[in-house]
């Protein structure tokens, strides 16, 4: 029975969300959109099946069909990142995160995380998430000229501190990450290097950014943004003793039965990961977040680093007379999504902020291109500078909507 006739209410919320992303530009730097190929897995039958345990060790009986889906979703994911092993059930990025942290530290532990408001994630301990409440937390950032990772400045902080582990990857980090050295500071105070990948992954698999895999004892990631699958979690490592303790903390340490009907749609998106077209896709990410940054620049905004190595970038508003809350707001009334963000030694509050994150991700899995970022940091620009003019943001909403029809998102979506 189709949705409409069975729950109208949903269904028009679901057409109005296609609507959305059909017409508007997505450039939160955190999200993408899947393949119709993927959304099809996470519409099947899978979602009916209980199945807590591992391939060949459930709890439920029935598990024979799901048991292969998740063995091609690890093997899948393996190959991706040469990795020798993978646990594919957290249900989030931040749920493999805790996983790592069940397994590997005991409550009060000390941990070392990149300071939140200076690129870094809440589950990287932050005071208001279970990290920060869990362990003790000391914090790593940037420089405040440069805005990159001072490496002296860490490993000065991990030889006084020791912590017992050390996770290096960031939410709003738009330079390259040097793992290597992460290793050698984690190696000189016998530190745990825990790697969260999450918002590179997907050029990790493509060799456009260093892979983590070969220096850190676990790296965990999501399955969206640049990888560009469901939205889930994963824990890749080459340390057999560490799996088997990552797989005993997901289940049956913080999770229940996997979303077997996500899993298969993980197991979708690695198959197309690993295909020669995705590597050309990704470097489409890059160029496009280069040729964006270095057109904000030319309009006289203000970037933090200067520019960016990866798929995101992170505007600084203050030269406008903006707030980072303002600054999403005046977009999205003109049809550009983007996320207020905080800013490296930002005086606003993470609910106000000095900052905008933006990523190219999602606009280029539409099929834009540089000559489409011109016109897009362009739009920003405009739109950021005469602070949400009519006349300018009516002029903007026209472009953006001729760039959505010339860039259709799905030719037809099915609700089922």
């Amino acid at each position: 029975m189709s949705l409409l006739n069975g729950d109208v209410e949903i269904y028009r919320a679901i057409q109005a969300e296609r609507k959305r992303q059909d017409g508007s530009l997505e450039l939160i730097a955190s999200e993408n959109f899947v393949s119709e190929d993927v959304m099809e897995a996470m519409g099947s039958v899978l979602t009916n099946k209980y199945a807590e345990g591992y391939p060949d060790k459930r709890y439920y009986g029935g598990c024979e069909h799901v048991d292969v889906v998740e063995k091609l979703a690890i093997a899948r994911l393996t190959a991706l990142f040469d990795a020798q092993f993978a646990n594919v059930q957290p249900h989030s990025g931040a749920q493999a995160n805790t996983a790592v942290f069940f397994s590997m530290l005991e409550p009060g532990d000390k941990i070392m995380g990149m300071n939140l408001s200076h690129g870094g994630h809440l589950t990287h301990g932050s005071p208001v998430n279970l990290s920060g409440k869990w362990f003790d937390v000391v914090a790593y950032g940037v420089s405040e000229d440069s805005h990159l990772i001072d490496y002296d400045e860490v490993e000065a902080i991990a030889l006084k501190e020791r912590p017992k582990m050390i996770i290096a990857g960031a939410s709003a980090y738009p330079r390259i990450i040097d793992f290597f050295k992460f290793k050698e500071i984690a190696d000189k105070t016998g530190a745990i290097l825990m790697v969260d990948m999450a918002h590179i992954a997907g050029l990790v698999a493509s060799g456009l950014h260093p892979s983590p895999v070969p220096y850190a004892d676990v790296v965990t990631s999501t399955t969206h943004k640049t990888l560009r699958g469901p939205r889930g979690g994963i824990v890749v490592t080459n340390d057999e003793d560490v799996m088997k303790k990552i797989n005993k903390a997901v289940f049956p340490g913080i999770q229940g039965g996997p979303l077997m009907h996500v899993i298969a749609a993980k197991a979708v998106s690695f198959k197309e990961a690993l295909q020669p077209d995705f590597k050309a896709y990704t470097q489409q990410i890059v160029s496009n977040a280069s040729k964006l940054a270095k057109t904000l620049l030319e309009t006289g905004a203000r970037l933090v680093s200067g520019g960016t190595d990866n798929h995101l970038v992170l505007l600084d508003v203050r030269a406008w007379g903006l707030t980072g809350k303002e600054a999403e707001h005046l977009l999205e009334e003109a049809g550009i999504t983007v996320n207020k963000n905080t800013i490296p030694y930002d005086p606003e509050s993470p609910f106000v902020t000095s900052g905008i994150r933006i990523g190219t991700a999602a606009v280029t899995t539409r099929g834009m291109k540089e000559k489409d970022m011109e016109l897009i940091g362009r739009a920003i620009a405009d739109i950021l500078k005469s602070k949400g003019d009519p006349a300018v943001t009516k002029r903007v909403q026209e472009t953006i909507q001729q760039l959505c029809r010339e860039y259709p998102l799905y030719q037809e979506l099915l609700v089922r």
